[in-house]
C-alpha cells in the first residue's frame, strides 16, 4: 500500500474511533440534558468556543506542533468531554465543552491541511492533477468518517434500548412535535424518560475508550508531515502575523462570498442534532430511536461521500452543489409540512438519509473547495472554514431554545438560498480570474514540502 494512502487511512480511522464518541454524545445533548436548558447551552457553548478557537489557535498551533501533533493534541480535549458526561452538571459540562470547542477548530485544520497536502506530493510523484487526487483522498477520509455516526448511533440505541423508556403517545402530545414544536428547549416535548443512571455510564465508558483509541492510534501510527522542523529566525513567520493570516485570507474576494457555504453547514448540521433529533425523533418515538433515526443518516453520508469523491471528476462541483440545495431544500419544505407520528416510522429514516445525502455534498466539496482555491494559505484557510461554521453552529443552537421549529426550518431556507448565491458569484470571480489578493505574505513561507493545495 502507498504510504500517503496508509496514512490517509490511519487519519481517517482516528476519526472514526473519535467521532463514534462524540457524534453520538452530540445527538444525545438535547435529549439527554433537557433540564434548563443544559443540553443546548452545552452545544453552544462548544461551537463559540470553537468560534474563537478558528480565529486564532490553527496556524499557530500547526506551525508550532506540527499537522500530526495538532491532530493528537486536539484528540485528547474531545476526550476531556467525554469524561465531563459522567458528572454532567454546568459545572462540568460547560468547561469541558469549551475545552473541546477550542480543539475542534485546530482538529480540523490540521486534518485538512495534512490530506490536501498529502495528497498534492502524491499526485507530483504519480503524474496525476493535484486536485482529483486531494478530493479522492477527501472522498475515502469523509467515507470513513461519516460511518462513525453508524456506529455511535447504533451503540447508544442498543445500549438505551435495554429498557425502552416511551410510552404511548397521545394526540395532543403529537401536535407538538414536529414544525409544530415551540415548547423550547427547557420544556418537556413528550413522555420520554431519561434513561437510568447505569445505562448512562456503560454508554459513556464505551464512548471514552473509543476517544483513547483514537488518540493512540494517531499518536502511533500516523507519519509526521516535517512541517514542525526548526527553521532560521528568519524563515519563522512572528506570532503575531501567524494569528492574523486568518483575517487576512479575507481580502481574497472569493473567500468573502464563500463563508456562507461553512456557515450554512453549521446551520444544518445544528438543526439535525439538536431540532430533529429532539422535535421529530424524541417527541414522537422515543430517545432510543434517535440512534437508529441518525444511523440512516450517517450511512447515506458516509456512501455519498465516497461517491462524490468519484463523481466530481467528471461531473465538476457545480451540479454537485445544485443536486446538494435541491435535495435539502425539498427536505426542508417537506418538514414544515409533515406531522410527525409513530405510524409513520419510515418517514423519519426517510428524511434523515436525504439529508445525509445533501449533507455529503457540503463536507466533501466544501473541504475541497477550501483547498483547491486557496492552495497557498492552507492553514488560515481552513481556519476560516471553521470559523464560519462554528458561527453557524453557535447561532442555530443560539437561537434553538426560543424559537419554533417551523421558524428555524424557513431560516434555513434563508441561509441555503443566499449561500448558493454567493458561491455562484464565486465561481464566476474564480472563472475570470478575478479573485484579488490572497494575502499570501499573511501566512509567511510555505512549511517545507508543503506547496499545493488545501482541504
Amino acid at each position: 500500500m502507498d504510504r500517503s494512502l496508509r496514512n490517509v487511512l490511519v487519519v481517517s480511522l482516528g476519526f472514526l474511533l473519535l467521532f463514534t464518541a462524540y457524534g453520538g454524545l452530540q445527538n444525545l445533548q438535547s435529549s439527554l440534558y433537557s433540564a434548563e436548558g443544559l443540553g443546548v447551552a452545552v452545544l453552544s457553548t462548544l461551537y463559540g468556543a470553537m468560534l474563537l478557537s478558528s480565529m486564532f489557535l490553527p496556524p499557530l498551533l500547526i506551525r508550532t506542533l506540527g499537522c500530526k501533533w495538532t491532530i493528537v493534541a486536539a484528540m485528547s480535549c474531545y476526550v476531556a468531554f467525554s469524561l465531563g458526561n459522567f458528572y454532567a452538571s454546568w459545572s462540568t459540562l460547560v468547561p469541558t465543552s469549551i475545552l473541546l470547542g477550542l480543539g475542534a477548530a485546530p482538529l480540523w485544520s490540521a486534518q485538512g491541511t495534512y490530506l490536501t497536502t498529502v495528497g498534492n506530493a502524491y499526485a507530483e510523484k504519480a503524474g496525476q492533477t493535484g486536485k482529483d487526487v486531494v478530493s479522492r483522498y477527501f472522498g475515502i477520509f469523509f467515507l470513513v468518517f461519516q460511518s462513525s455516526g453508524v456506529w455511535g448511533n447504533l451503540i447508544s440505541s442498543l445500549v438505551f434500548g435495554q429498557t425502552p423508556t416511551q410510552g404511548p403517545v397521545s394526540e395532543e402530545q403529537l401536535a407538538s412535535c414536529g414544525a409544530q414544536d415551540c415548547l423550547m428547549a427547557t420544556a418537556p416535548g413528550n413522555s420520554t424518560q431519561r434513561p437510568s443512571q447505569q445505562l448512562i455510564y456503560t454508554l459513556l465508558g464505551i464512548y471514552t475508550g473509543s476517544g483513547v483509541l483514537a488518540v493512540l492510534l494517531v499518536a502511533l501510527l500516523l507519519d509526521p508531515l516535517g512541517d514542525a522542523q526548526p527553521r532560521s529566525e528568519g524563515e519563522r513567520p512572528s506570532v503575531g502575523c501567524t494569528l492574523l493570516s486568518t483575517f487576512r485570507l479575507l481580502r481574497d474576494r472569493r473567500l468573502r462570498l464563500l463563508v456562507l457555504l461553512p456557515m450554512y453547514s453549521g446551520f444544518e448540521q445544528a438543526f439535525l442534532a439538536g431540532d430533529y433529533t429532539r422535535s421529530y425523533a424524541t417527541c414522537a418515538l422515543g430517545i432510543h430511536f434517535v440512534g437508529y433515526v441518525m444511523i440512516c443518516f450517517s450511512a447515506t453520508n458516509s456512501l455519498c461521500s465516497e461517491l462524490y469523491g468519484k463523481v466530481s471528476r467528471y461531473t465538476g462541483r457545480i451540479p454537485l452543489y445544485v443536486f446538494g440545495a435541491v435535495t435539502q431544500l425539498s427536505c426542508i419544505i417537506a418538514l414544515l409540512l409533515w406531522r410527525p407520528s409513530p405510524d409513520q416510522l419510515a418517514v423519519f429514516f426517510v428524511f434523515s438519509g436525504l439529508w445525509g445525502v445533501a449533507d455529503a455534498v457540503w463536507q466533501t466539496q466544501n473541504n475541497a473547495l477550501y483547498g483547491v482555491l486557496f492552495d497557498k494559505n492552507k492553514e488560515a484557510a481552513f481556519a476560516n472554514y471553521r470559523l464560519w461554521e462554528a458561527l453557524g453552529f453557535v447561532i442555530a443552537f443560539g437561537y434553538s431554545t426560543f424559537l419554533c421549529v417551523s421558524v428555524k426550518l424557513y431560516i434555513l431556507v434563508g441561509v441555503l438560498c443566499a449561500s448558493m448565491l454567493a458561491y455562484g458569484a464565486a465561481e464566476l470571480l474564480e472563472a475570470r480570474g478575478l479573485a484579488g489578493p490572497q494575502a499570501v505574505e499573511a501566512t509567511g513561507p510555505a512549511e517545507g514540502g508543503e506547496t499545493q493545495t488545501k482541504l
